[in-house]
């Protein structure tokens, strides 16, 4: 069985988890296309976040790479492979935790193992593992609602986890969190991706959220709501090591980067 802290490989031997977004447009019909034009290449164990004004197409592109909506033009690559629908190799956290209420947090874990076919004993035994991978060993029999927030997002996570997608997409999963939990689940986040190595996009509206996980931030702007189509205006690499130290100059000053391209306004000739 794969245990958490072992690296996927394709077919062919290489590291699992490259993403490719080519020339992505997404339209819903009215005047202004929701997204034009948006292309990046993520690389296998990278963490990328998505940041942006709101409306400028943030979960939109996280539900194409997702498999959930089809592009009107473009296309997303996993690993090589065109994405045509929701797959295994791509596993998604939502702010909503989603867990089954009359589950035990064991159960919850085990239960997309099942569905896919793993036998009782493999799903209690990779249940088992990734419970202790979120820190949740002494709580593998309680039910959800004895857990706080937190505890209820790890939950969510294992879940995800434990069916071992290339593909980490999490789209502001800490967001119903209250400020001093959403700090303890970054860090555990942190340390999981150190521990995993899964390629992860995050979707934030917290700029300080994503320098503290991410290797590169993805700026976006526009959106049918601004009259002008979603896009990449700058992808920043935060180059802060791998420990960060949120109060540190070089982390404000990088903060206060992505704050002003979020802010800024779009050219005239194209919100005209």
């Amino acid at each position: 069985m794969t245990t958490p802290g072992d690296i996927m490989t394709t077919s062919t031997g290489t590291a699992a988890g490259a993403v490719v977004v080519d020339a992505l447009a997404k339209s819903y019909g009215g005047p202004t296309a929701a997204m034009q034009d948006v292309t990046l290449d993520i690389a296998p164990g990278e963490s990328v976040a998505i940041v942006g004004a709101s409306g400028c197409g943030k979960s939109t592109l996280l539900r194409m790479v997702a498999g959930f909506e089809r592009p009107t033009a473009g296309r997303v690559l996993v690993d090589g492979v065109p994405v045509t629908g929701p797959g295994p190799d791509r596993g998604v956290v939502f702010q909503d935790y989603g867990l089954f209420p009359w589950l035990t947090v064991r159960e919850n874990i085990a239960y997309g193992l099942r569905q896919a076919g793993a036998s009782r004993r493999e799903a209690k035994e990779s249940a088992a593992e990734h419970a202790e991978l979120v820190g949740l060993s002494r709580f593998t029999e309680a039910y959800p609602h004895q857990l706080s927030g937190g505890m209820q997002q790890r939950v969510g996570i294992a879940r995800v986890l434990a069916l071992h997608p290339s593909v980490l997409l999490m789209d502001e999963p800490l967001g119903a969190l209250d400020a001093l939990t959403r700090r303890q689940m970054q860090d555990e986040l942190a340390a999981i991706r150190r521990r995993v190595g899964t390629t992860i996009i995050l979707v934030t509206h917290s700029i300080e959220e994503a320098v503290y996980l991410a290797d590169r931030v993805v700026v976006m702007a526009g959106g049918a709501s601004h009259g002008v189509p979603g896009h990449v205006r700058e992808v920043v690499p935060v180059e802060l090591g791998e420990h960060r130290d949120t109060t540190a100059p070089a982390f404000h000053a990088l903060e206060r980067r992505l704050e002003t391209l979020v802010h800024a306004p779009l050219p005239a000739t194209a919100a005209a």
